[in-house]
């Protein structure tokens, strides 16, 4: 197994095609599922060595071949070196820092996605490059670890009454780069909650917590937008090709799926939009309340400035200040101390300052 590369820097300086991993590592065990299909039968197994794929490379039927962990580059070197894939997609096939894209070769397609999945209540998004090389018998998928993401299509297969097994490699391709997207929607649901809860919680008693929050919504669905946008051009690439491996018969599939696609973008755009009003009714908030108090402030700073102006003319000791030897020069000065805040409070009321 060979070391992993986590960032894509460390492979400066090395030739073009060189098959190192780059990313974090998923998974540290390489797993290899066979799924192998035609209109009469279906087969499932596991395979533990590179050679057994060879039994179905002359068969008529359609294999689907998905290699979950990249680890292990060497598998996938070898994969190319059967299939004739180019060495510089399998060095974008162990790239996990890809740009979703598209790509056509003369006797294979190659699609690299992410794929974007919420599995915790705090909106925590986990992603994971998928890999897409479409030939004219085979299609393999490269995921960097094991999850379910792809058991509902496998269980589709298998209870297939024929119509699916009948299908070329182009529509399970179209397939798996559906279920990719519609994932997508579900990750749209737990963002609509997360973000009506921040709502929730913003008008009723905004913290420091609740800008933390925003905030780490708004990175992450940065970066879902960033390997999201280009999904739909490389859709449409893939729509425009000419190639064999793509019958007209299942563009129309593709076409649902920039649909989904479309929407989701335009989701994402929208809950971007709200996020950014959210910090501003935040801020609005703080200033509010910082107005408020210093309202509050003010007002008592303005009922003790004429007090203290008083307190300041008697407390400086001259002797020829008259008020000083009156008899009732003391009740009368806090007659006026209470009296003064009265007024003020008063005239503040009517002008609604408080």
């Amino acid at each position: 197994m060979q070391a992993s590369i986590v960032k894509i820097s460390d492979k400066a300086g090395l030739p073009p095609g060189s098959l190192v991993h780059v990313g974090d590592i998923l998974e540290s065990k390489t797993k290899i599922s066979l799924i192998d299909y035609s209109r009469e039968s279906f087969e499932e197994k596991q395979i533990h060595s590179l050679d057994e794929i060879l039994d179905y490379k002359h068969r008529e039927t359609i294999t689907w071949v998905i290699i979950e962990g990249l680890a292990n580059v060497k598998i996938v070197g070898e994969i190319g070196k059967i299939f004739a894939i180019h060495p510089l997609v399998l060095e974008d096939i162990l790239n996990t820092n890809q740009r979703p894209k598209f790509e056509e070769y003369d006797d294979y397609l190659f699609l690299v996605l992410k794929s974007c999945q919420s599995e915790s209540t705090q909106f925590s998004i986990v992603y994971e490059q998928i890999s897409l090389l479409i030939l004219d018998n085979f299609v393999f998928t490269f995921k960097e670890k094991t999850d379910d993401l792809l058991s509902a299509i496998v269980q589709r297969i298998s209870t297939s009454n024929g119509r699916f097994r009948s299908l070329g490699t182009d529509y399970l391709a179209y397939v798996v780069l559906d279920t990719i997207v519609d994932q997508n929607f579900i990750l749209m649901d737990r963002l609509d909650e997360t973000i009506t809860s921040l709502e929730d919680s913003l008008l009723a008693e905004p913290t420091r917590d609740t800008l933390n929050a925003i905030q780490k919504v708004k990175r992450e669905l940065i970066t879902i937008r960033r390997y999201l946008s280009p999904v739909r051009e490389l859709i449409a690439e893939l729509l425009r090709s000419e190639s064999g491996l793509i019958r007209e018969s299942t563009q129309i599939y593709f076409r649902d799926v920039s649909d989904h696609t479309i929407r989701v973008i335009e989701l994402i755009e929208s809950y971007r939009d709200i996020l950014s009003n959210l910090l501003d009714i935040y801020v609005s908030n703080t200033s509010n309340r910082l107005n408020e108090v210093m309202k509050v402030l003010t007002v008592f700073a303005s009922i003790f400035i004429p007090l203290t102006f008083l307190t300041g003319i008697y407390g400086m000791n001259f002797e020829h200040m008259p008020e000083l030897k009156w008899k009732w020069a003391y009740p009368a000065l806090w007659i006026a101390f209470i009296t003064i805040p009265i007024v003020l409070i008063v005239y503040f009321k009517r002008k609604k300052w408080l």
